[in-house]
């Protein structure tokens, strides 16, 4: 059980049977009466969030949540194939839990999924990946007054914004938590 004072911005408690994690928080001490504790929280499950306000005296349950560093191995039609390097248990995780993670995935990536009472409900994937353009248009002379963008196509299917110096075969930087361009990575 945690106390109220206990809580944070990303920690994880069960609201309701629910596996929850805290994405907002603030201490509220209005001029008379008992401190509260106001927390956006948003379902592990289900993906909703929902505002929360707990009294100094309430007790929050812990889940049964735990994470766990897998290998992405591959796609079998209907599950993602993730593999535990030290035990080469594979572990199935359906596309409900990873969302728009998919796009993102490549083979031998090192995720952290995130499991509910032995059931995978989400992956952690690293901040950056490394992907090579595929296609995209070449860039116009001249056409460098301001920060211009054009569309690629990367390897996954993904469709990012670039610079006009981007060409195909480049390799560039994805951040995975926003879906745009970092940069070019040198060879």
């Amino acid at each position: 059980m945690y106390s109220v004072s206990d809580l944070k911005k990303g920690l994880k408690i069960e609201v309701d049977g629910q596996p929850c994690e805290i994405v907002e928080f603030q201490f509220v001490k209005p001029g008379k009466g008992q401190a509260l504790y106001r927390c956006k929280i948003r379902n592990l499950l289900s993906g909703g969030t929902v505002e929360k306000t707990f009294r100094a005296a309430d007790k929050i349950d812990e889940t049964n949540c735990f994470e766990k560093a897998l290998t992405y191995s591959y796609h079998d039609g209907n599950n993602y194939v993730f593999m535990d390097d030290d035990t080469y248990e594979q572990v199935l995780v359906g596309a409900d839990a990873l969302g728009d993670s998919v796009k993102y995935l490549q083979e031998d990536m090192q995720v952290k999924v995130l499991f509910h009472n032995d059931r995978a409900i989400g992956v952690t994937l690293p901040n950056f990946i490394e992907t090579v353009i595929l296609e995209t248009e070449p860039g116009a002379r001249g056409d460098t007054a301001t920060n211009v963008l054009k569309p690629a196509k990367v390897e996954g299917g993904l469709e990012i914004a670039v610079p006009l110096f981007v060409k195909e075969g480049d390799r560039v930087r994805i951040d995975t938590r926003t879906g745009d361009y970092a940069d070019r990575v040198k060879s």
